[in-house]
């Protein structure tokens, strides 16, 4: 009898186990996950920490899970400055683009002011505030490395 649990947690062993299959999977397909998290710290002049851009690789892209701005430090350019610390840093390095899901709530404006391309809209119908819009943004780039087993 098949049994599903929920858990908020993964234990670290079976974390492993996944990781290592899915490595594997894609390695048979000639794929590189190319997984790595990573976070950008912003600080202003007085070394207080006034932002946080959270993302990770996948394969060829880029994903941007949040991009956090200190409430009193809004309408300053730190959230323009991690963007483009963000391209700056990845730009001609084989990735292809960059990924991100906003909220209507949120920041759509910001970021077609910062050069990223609306792909799609997810309406919600009961709550429009929660509204999704995908954005990308691509990389000028002649070729494409990541993501592909060399």
């Amino acid at each position: 009898m098949t049994k599903i649990t929920y858990s908020t947690e993964l234990d670290k062993d079976i974390d492993k186990k996944v990781e290592q299959g899915m490595i594997q999977y894609e390695a048979e397909r000639g794929i590189d996950v190319n997984y790595q998290r990573f976070y950008l710290l912003c600080h202003n002049d007085a070394n207080e920490l006034v932002g946080v851009l959270n993302a990770y690789t996948a394969f060829a892209e880029i994903y941007i899970d949040d991009l956090w701005v200190d409430s009193k430090h809004h309408g300053r350019g730190y959230g323009s400055k991690l963007i483009k610390e963000l391209d700056n840093r990845f730009a001609n390095k084989g990735f292809n683009n960059i990924n991100l899901c906003t909220s209507e709530f949120q920041a759509p404006e910001f970021y077609k002011k910062c050069g990223f391309e609306l792909e799609f809209i997810r309406e919600n119908k009961h709550n429009p505030k929660l509204t999704k819009y995908f954005f990308v943004k691509f990389f000028l780039i002649s070729s494409q490395s990541q993501g592909l087993i060399k």
